[in-house]
């Protein structure tokens, strides 16, 4: 057998986490592309991460130098598994032990749109965009977020097809809906080891009987929302809407609580609030069916809008009769509302993988090279994970430091530094550039703080339809 020939490193901790997709690649150029596609993912936020930007070249005129033909190939043309790379990952996640998962964090189900031009890129439409709040010409993703509300990482993410790119429209056999797709991943996620105490969705997924019938095929429990006002079956005189059946329990406030129970909400940053749930019923919903319907909120009286949540799930009330016999174990109040409390951090990694290691950045046409940059996007990400447990090492000394002290005076035009130099923001003391032997927990840090994360203003451009910053 033919020795493999030496790739070039990636720099500083990058090239251990890259070496390990290796035999996944079968020649050279293919593991030189993935290190390099990753070091410009990892780099400084100056500019929309597309390809040429990856490559360190200008845009527009340097589209066509070897270094941007070379992402572009490796992206688009060449023969790689984008599926074996999405394994490996969730792999290596599994392996480590502070990432590994366990039974008691959940699978979180969303979507999540990105705008793009014309209708030559595969999966384009005219869908809901609610990051913008409007419908316009955009790729809609369904996502799966693993976390335990400790870490949070994306498992498996699919283009969402419109009917009108099939034949015969939504009667095609082909076409999947949004609830179809996230029953999939769903289903693919725990098949791939990450157990999970239930899966979490909002209540775009909640009027779909496929979503329900999926999960319930693959024996998984769920906590979903509901819609406040959508109707269901009922006698004349009971409730026929969930908010219908909050107002019918008793108790208004903490003197006087009734139905209600006190349920203590921690969040990450350690402060904790006290909410109040109850087991409400409606239709085929009760404490003693196979399908629950949880109200938790903020003000039992008033039941506002923004603080009120309407959940469905088939986890079992803790007196049920069927408890015992159920497939999975019981849960009280306050585990329903914790579990529906994690939702909210596939919101956050959105995030990070869209507002710094562009997830919507990319300039390609194809659903092969759609789905391979978002896998290369979520390497990037479980990469920042597995140096914020790594123990920090020493500083490579041999590594050049792309800001040296001696600077070139103003009016002095230089090369701009080679993209293998450009790892993260924020891992040197010195602005924009990083030193590759630096250890990198500060880019970390950065993408996992609480707040929204900042980005670079750029200059206001006619006919883009972008809000001015």
């Amino acid at each position: 057998m033919t020795e493999r020939r030496p790739c070039p490193p990636a720099p500083g901790p990058l090239e251990e986490y890259a070496a390990r997709f290796d035999d996944l690649f079968t020649n050279l150029a293919q593991r030189r592309g993935f290190r390099e596609y990753l070091t410009g993912l990892l780099g400084p936020r100056d500019r929309n991460k597309t390809i040429t930007c990856l490559a360190g070249a200008e845009p527009q005129v340097g589209a066509g130098g070897p270094a941007v033909q070379r992402l572009q190939f490796f992206l688009s043309e060449s023969a790689w598994d984008a599926g074996q790379v999405n394994d490996r990952r969730l792999e290596l996640l599994r392996m480590q032990e502070a990432t590994a998962p366990h039974d008691g964090g959940v699978i979180v189900i969303d979507d999540s749109g990105d705008r793009k031009d014309g209708t030559a890129t595969a999966h384009v439409g005219r869908q809901w965009l609610g990051r913008w709040g409007k419908t316009d010409n955009c790729i809609v993703t369904v996502t799966t977020v693993w976390t335990d509300g400790r870490v949070y990482y994306p498992l498996h993410a699919q283009p969402y097809t419109p009917a009108h790119h099939f034949a015969r429209g939504r009667a095609d056999p082909n076409f999947l809906t949004k609830p179809q797709i996230s029953a999939v991943l769903a289903v693919r996620g725990n098949e791939a080891g990450f157990a999970c105490r239930a899966v979490v969705a909002d209540c775009a997924y909640s009027t779909s009987d496929d979503w329900y019938f999926a999960l319930h095929e693959a024996d998984l429990p769920y906590v979903v929302a509901l819609r406040p006002r959508r109707g269901s079956w009922a006698r004349a005189d009971e409730p026929h809407t969930p908010i219908d059946a909050a107002r019918g329990l008793t108790g208004t406030d903490p003197d006087h609580p009734g139905d209600w129970r006190p349920v203590e909400r921690r969040f990450r940053d350690g402060h904790t609030e006290t909410w109040w749930a109850a087991d409400a019923r409606l239709g085929g919903y009760g404490p003693d069916s196979p399908c629950r319907l949880v109200v938790a909120t903020t003000d039992p009286g008033r039941l506002p809008e923004k603080a009120t949540w309407y959940l469905t799930t088939n986890l079992p009330h803790p007196d049920a009769p069927h408890a015992a016999a159920s497939a999975h174990p019981p849960a009280d109040l306050a585990e329903i509302v914790r579990l529906y409390g994690l939702r909210p951090w596939i919101e956050q990694s959105y995030k990070q993988i869209k507002d710094e290691l562009g997830w919507a950045d990319f300039q390609v046409r194809s659903d092969q090279a759609i789905r391979r940059h978002q896998t290369l996007v979520n390497c990037a990400f479980s990469f920042c994970w597995d140096q914020w447990f790594a123990p920090p090492g020493p500083l490579d000394a041999t590594a050049p430091d792309p800001c040296p002290d001696d600077r070139p005076e103003r009016g002095i035009q230089h090369a701009p530094p080679a993209p293998t130099s450009l790892l993260a923001q924020g891992l040197t003391r010195r602005a924009l550039l990083a030193h590759p032997g630096h250890h990198p927990a500060p880019l970390v840090a950065g993408l996992d703080r609480q707040g929204p994360t900042t980005r670079t203003p750029g200059p206001a451009r006619r006919g883009h339809y972008r809000p001015r910053p």
